[in-house]
């Protein structure tokens, strides 16, 4: 029984170590492939995400016009950034969300889009969601 145990192991090893790795190699292949994501190095692949992709939860805002102020549901979006890893550590507080409300007199719960701004240099690759709900508050009267 030993001995049979020692040549699974041993016997071929160098033959069943190229095996495993390109198995390996193969299956990060077929996952890329699916996901439509494309890792700059299968080491990456194995970590997580490439050090010039970072995800922030950003605040959603919305300007107060004609004496209204609107509220919005969800209150943050997340939003995943591509850029130079020099330019995206520490500007996550450049980056803002804005919703247009021109147009909303008395409608709750409109569907408007969301749009980014960001910094030179920097991209986002995902948005999540891309629409948020407008609520409308009753006009200030003087």
């Amino acid at each position: 029984m030993i001995v049979f145990v020692h040549n699974l192991v041993t016997k071929d090893f160098w033959l069943k170590l190229f095996s495993l790795a390109l198995a390996i190699l193969i299956w990060l292949t077929v996952k890329f492939s699916i996901s439509g994501e494309a890792p700059t190095s299968p080491w990456l692949a194995l970590i997580g995400r490439s050090p010039d992709e970072m995800v922030v939860t950003v605040p959603v805002r919305v300007p107060i016009v004609n004496g209204r102020t609107f509220s919005v549901d969800p209150t943050n979006v997340v939003v995943t950034l591509h850029g130079d890893p020099k330019l995206l550590k520490g500007r996550e507080q450049d980056i803002r969300a804005l919703v247009d409300p021109t147009g909303i007199e008395a409608a709750d719960g409109l569907m408007r889009p969301v749009e980014l701004v960001l910094p030179p240099g920097i991209a986002y690759t995902h948005l999540d969601p891309k629409e948020v709900s407008v609520g409308v508050s009753p006009k200030k009267t003087e």
